[in-house]
């Protein structure tokens, strides 16, 4: 009986390696492609802080901003009052969204609120938006032309005003 019981245990741990292997093979080496510099983005609809429906069909035509963000992430927190002074001083050339991953509706409220976010603020409840633009840092910001094409992106680091201005200028020139 215990022979039995303990070859049952080899038996569901040996299976449990395996198919923790392929899963970690599988995502390590296929990943989900990142959006290249001039390719369009992909096609959202996601649901904003304040309830309404935010679809990326309804930005065409505009250059925008769009930054993945969590407040789980020091980098993210820590660029946020950048990309709202930068909305501030461009907002109404400029389309600014921040879109969030995953976090509950009170935990990034209460971030917006302490950091006085204006910008509106969407949610990528199943993450399959974050899964389209083939994210793997954070934050992540596309700087997108008005023609729907990736003008840049940024990853992992915090951004400066100086910097998003910068990217902002060429964004308009582009216009």
């Amino acid at each position: 009986m215990k022979v039995n019981r303990k070859l049952l245990q080899y038996i569901v741990l040996a299976a449990v390696l395996i198919v923790g292997g392929y899963a970690i093979g599988q995502s390590l080496y296929h990943p989900s492609p990142v959006i290249a510099k001039g390719s369009s983005i992909p096609d959202f609809k996601l649901v904003a802080l304040d309830g309404s429906v935010h679809d990326s069909a309804a930005y065409a035509g505009k250059p925008m901003i769009i930054n993945f963000w969590g407040t789980f992430c020091p980098p993210c927190r820590e660029e946020m009052p950048a990309l709202q002074s930068i909305y501030e001083e461009y907002g109404d050339q400029v389309t600014m969204i921040g879109i969030n991953l995953s976090e509950d509706k009170v935990t990034v409220s209460n971030f917006v609120q302490q950091v006085g976010v204006t910008f509106p603020i969407l949610f990528d409840r199943n993450r399959m938006t974050e899964k389209k633009f083939g994210l793997r840092q954070y934050p992540t910001t596309f700087f997108v032309r008005p023609d729907g094409k990736v003008m840049e992106m940024l990853f992992g680091l915090p951004l400066k005003e100086e910097q998003i201005r910068s990217r902002v200028e060429a964004l308009l020139a582009t216009s």
